[in-house]
């Protein structure tokens, strides 16, 4: 008995080991390396965008002295805030065209609305009132700061999404991609606004 069990385990576990190497040669460890990276880089897109957000209040504060009639602006900033705080896209959503584009939207919104905003208080002259000019000149280049950041972690992302994408669509991994992990393609972020993917110099703007 304990022969015939020897002479099965001689048989059965050289086949193991080479299920094993063709599994890992199918790309098993590629794909979640691949998708861990792509999930890494979307944290730090959130927390750009959430640094960006924390930026609003101080905004608010500044912009005391606009007039009256213009202050409907700052009421579409803080809104604008609201909504794109309000909608959050975890890494299991990274898969979900409709969940992406919500977030975009509202984060896009935000950027038109600090633009708007910016053109507002293009010339700090016609605000007498914004004599805290230090404090001003420190948010404007928190603002320009915080938009440099978050282009660089969009880019950061859409490249390891791109690298996510290509290995579940590429042999080997592909094998391991659907018929282990059932994988499907993550949305890169796609800013609608134009010129969006540049670095926005706020210099004269904010």
């Amino acid at each position: 008995m304990f022969a015939h069990v020897t002479r099965r385990f001689a048989v059965t576990a050289p086949v193991a080991v080479v299920a094993a190497l063709s599994l890992s040669g199918c790309g098993i460890n590629s794909v979640p390396t691949a998708e861990e990276a792509a999930k890494a880089k979307w944290a730090d897109v959130q927390a750009a965008f959430q640094e960006r957000a924390n930026l609003v209040p101080n905004l608010a504060a500044v912009a005391k002295g606009a007039a009256e009639q213009e202050k409907g602006i700052l009421v579409g900033v803080t809104e604008a805030r609201a909504k794109a705080t309000s909608i959050q896209i975890s890494a299991d959503d990274l898969t979900d065209p409709a969940k992406m584009k919500a977030f975009q939207d509202a984060q896009n919104q935000l950027s038109s609305s600090l633009s708007g905003f910016g053109r507002l208080l293009a010339n700090a002259e016609a605000y007498p009132e914004l004599k805290s000019i230090t404090n001003y000149q420190m948010l404007q280049s928190q603002i320009e700061g915080q938009e440099n950041r978050i282009r660089v972690a969009l880019r950061d992302y859409n490249g390891a999404v791109q690298a996510y994408n290509t290995t579940i669509r590429t042999f080997p991994s592909v094998v391991a991609a659907k018929v282990v992990y059932g994988a499907k393609p993550m949305v890169p972020y796609q800013a609608v606004t134009a010129g969006a993917e540049v670095a926005p110099s706020l210099e004269g703007k904010l």
